[in-house]
Formats: C-alpha cells, sequence, structure tokens
C-alpha cells in the first residue's frame, strides 16, 4: 500500500499544537476591514480550535 499524501492545501490552512490540538485561521478577516470595528478585527486575528464534528476529517487530510 502506497503512502498516504498530505493535502496541501489543508496543510497550509491548519496546525497542530505540541498538545495535539487543531487550529485554524478565522474567517472574515482578508478584505473590506474599514466597515468592521477594531474590537471585531482583533478577535478575528486569534486563531481558534476546529469544531469537534470536523476534527476527525482534517487530521486524514492531514495525514494525522
Amino acid at each position: 500500500m502506497p503512502k498516504m499524501k498530505t493535502d496541501r492545501g489543508a496543510a497550509k490552512r491548519f496546525k497542530i499544537t505540541g498538545s495535539g490540538r487543531l487550529r485554524r485561521r478565522q474567517a472574515f478577516r482578508s478584505h473590506i476591514l474599514e466597515k468592521k470595528s477594531s474590537t471585531r478585527t482583533r478577535r478575528l486575528g486569534r486563531e481558534v480550535d476546529v469544531a469537534p464534528g470536523d476534527v476527525k476529517a482534517v487530521k486524514r487530510l492531514l495525514g494525522i
């Protein structure tokens, strides 16, 4: 059986922490920022955990 290849698109979007949690960037931070409040853009700048229902699929894409 051949080795499984990592999905390169997913590899650029997700990272795994030292403790094994999956982290992702938040949406709505790339453009049209003038109308969004500073509080909102600051909050969107942080990384968040991948939703529990998506963890299995993301791990598969990353080959974990």
